[in-house]
């Protein structure tokens, strides 16, 4: 009974309170008539119509949690629209405290760095990556004395070089330029009048070199770059074709499209195929997949969404391979095809098709997806609602998972090491995590409880990571593909056929391998265009000498001069900037004028308004 409500004495009416009959009043304004003349502090119904004023109260209970909830994703969207989509926590120390740098670093139980004397000081030069390496062909600009003028103006006595300087260095970036290659064949014939015997009439000097497409005017160079402006620059051909034409090559998008698929399909499917068997002779893989729109697909509109997946290696792989599978559906069907009698762990997402690909499968959870959750319902609430709240215990929970997985890695960790370390400092957490889901209750229709429900049902696969040290606690090297190949996609939209959407999931996968194991994309496909119509491969695997010529064009087997001159480790820059964190509290104890900057600023940020009026003033 809801309070306030009077037990009637006919079994036919109840009587309830004033504030309630004023919301039944302006809901049921059909009754206003006949309750005008009841007294206000206590009102008779029916039960039939107090049934249907509980049932309105319920469906404005049900619209204020659906507004809830849409006010929510509202407060989302603006977020991700207009704020930073950066997940990294508020709390964290990724910016200099200017006035809590002592209380941050602060450790009672360090010991007293020992002081030495010292005899100067030297001003270290700011730190950059922008170094041109001594590798680079150089050219020289030399300004000199002509001959004519070295001599003395007054005197006449020549004059002698005495030293040279370096004035300046540049670097000197020359855009693709384009060239005609055309390959002679000379014949020789016998100047006898008759030939004896069984010489030929005619003999031709060899050709070494095969074309990379018979008929057609491409070369392993030019068919390299199309793809690499493609799949590695995510230039579309569109954009290509405008460029050759301002260089005054007519060299239109059909023609370089069927290019791509000759290529891709006569060259470079054989060494996706041996890759594939390479790939399920691991026992820990990265698997996802993302939206790839084809137009042209035969039984479905051009609307309609068809995907690529991604397969590739995790960490304990010495030759990394990243291979995607053009599928026209997201059924786990496609999945269980492509690993075949794959046996081992599988990092992926929630999809529930991931968990159920075959018994000899174990998924491995990916942590990032469930802090990411708590990391939007936190972003939703105001700044002063965020101290305290569920969302924000939920995400420092996963980043101290986190904070011990990137120590394992800094120490660079084995995997026997890491699955100790994990049993002893991870496995609690996860254990208090799980209990404190647990101890939640029953979770509505808010953002938070999305995120818990969502930790709660993917709770068996999150803990998998525990199982081998070689495992990683997130999917993100699977992720961080799956986001090159989005970025191209931003370029090019969509495949115009299935042959087009096959052929562009093989060229990723060949060029994706080659920058994981440290090659230039371009060097390799051109290494590859070159070699392989001399090799005469095949997609036959059975083929003993086949097989062999396909192992020699793998990205494993490649030269020194294949190889990228450098590679850009993200992983070096952020422990540079962590190793500068470190070394923060040294150098404001060396300096202890450093201490009192923070109060100083804050002086002259009260003073100078002050300053100004008084200036102002008569």
């Amino acid at each position: 009974m809801v309070k306030g409500v009077k037990k009637p004495e006919k079994s036919n009416t109840v009587a309830i309170s004033e504030q309630e009959f004023e919301l039944f009043r302006a809901l049921k304004k059909t009754f206003a008539d006949r309750l005008d003349n009841v007294p206000p502090e206590m009102v008779n119904i029916s039960r039939q119509e107090y049934a249907g004023l509980l049932n309105t109260q319920e469906k404005c209970a049900e619209v204020e949690k659906q507004l809830h909830w849409i006010l929510e994703k509202l407060a989302l969207q603006r977020h991700e629209q207009f704020g930073a989509s950066s997940e990294k926590s508020a709390y964290d120390f990724g910016q200099l405290n200017l006035f809590n740098e002592v209380e941050y670093f602060a450790d009672e139980a360090a010991e007293e760095p020992s002081t030495t004397a010292v005899k100067e000081y030297t001003r270290k030069t700011r730190l950059t990556t922008d170094k041109l390496p001594d590798s680079l062909p150089e050219e020289i600009v030399h300004y000199t004395l002509p001959p004519e003028k070295r001599f003395c103006l007054d005197c006449g006595t020549p004059l002698h070089v005495i030293g040279s300087e370096e004035i300046r260095v540049e670097v000197k970036i020359v855009p693709a330029k384009v060239s005609l290659v055309r390959y002679i064949q000379d014949s020789f014939g016998y100047r006898t009048a008759e030939l004896e015997g069984d010489h030929p009439a005619v003999v031709k000097a060899p050709v070494d070199d095969k074309p990379v497409i018979k008929g057609s005017f491409a070369s392993p160079e030019a068919l390299s770059h199309v793809m690499c402006q493609k799949m590695v620059m995510g230039s579309p051909l569109y954009r290509l074709e405008q460029e050759f034409y301002r260089m005054g090559i007519p060299l239109s998008r059909q023609t370089m499209s069927n290019w791509f698929i000759r290529g891709a399909m006569d060259w470079l499917e054989p060494i996706y195929n041996r890759l594939h068997e390479k790939l399920l002779m691991h026992t820990v893989l990265h698997l996802d997949e993302t939206v790839f729109q084809v137009l042209h697909e035969p039984g479905k509109t051009p609307q309609s969404n068809s995907y690529l997946w991604i397969y590739r290696t995790g960490r304990d792989a010495e030759h990394p391979i990243v291979l995607s599978d053009y599928q026209p559906s997201r059924a786990a069907e496609n999945a269980k095809k492509f690993l075949g009698a794959f046996k081992g762990y599988v990092h992926c997402d929630g999809y529930d098709g991931y968990h159920d690909l075959s018994a000899d499968i174990t998924p491995v959870g990916c942590m990032s997806h469930c802090r990411r959750r708590f990391d939007k319902a936190l972003k939703i609430l105001k700044p002063k609602e965020r101290e305290g709240s569920h969302s924000l215990r939920g995400k420092q929970f996963c980043d101290e998972l986190f904070k011990i997985e990137y120590e394992l890695d800094e120490e660079k960790a084995t995997p026997d090491e890491r699955y100790k370390v994990r049993q002893e400092k991870a496995a609690p957490i996860l254990k208090e995590f799980h209990e404190w889901l647990l101890s939640l209750g029953e979770l509505g229709q808010s953002m938070f409880c999305k995120a818990a429900q969502y930790a709660l049902n993917q709770w068996e696969y999150l803990n998998n990571y525990l199982l081998d040290g070689r495992l990683e606690i997130s999917n993100n090297r699977c992720e961080r593909t799956v986001k090159t190949f989005v970025i191209d996609r931003k370029n090019f939209l969509f495949a115009n056929t299935v042959s087009g959407a096959k052929a562009s999931a093989i060229v990723f996968s060949i060029v994706q391998t080659a920058i994981e194991n440290g090659l230039d994309p371009y060097k390799y496909l051109v290494h590859v265009f070159r070699n392989a119509p001399k090799l005469k491969i095949t997609g036959n695997m059975d083929d003993p000498e086949n097989r062999k010529n396909i192992e020699s064009l793998l990205p494993e087997t490649m030269p020194d001069d294949i190889k990228a001159p450098l590679k850009k480790s993200t992983r070096v820059a952020r422990k540079r900037k962590n190793n500068t964190l470190r070394r923060l509290p040294q150098e404001l104890g060396s300096r202890p004028a450093l201490l009192f900057f923070p109060f100083f600023l804050t002086a002259l940020t009260l003073t100078f308004p002050v300053y100004l009026l008084l200036q102002k003033s008569p």
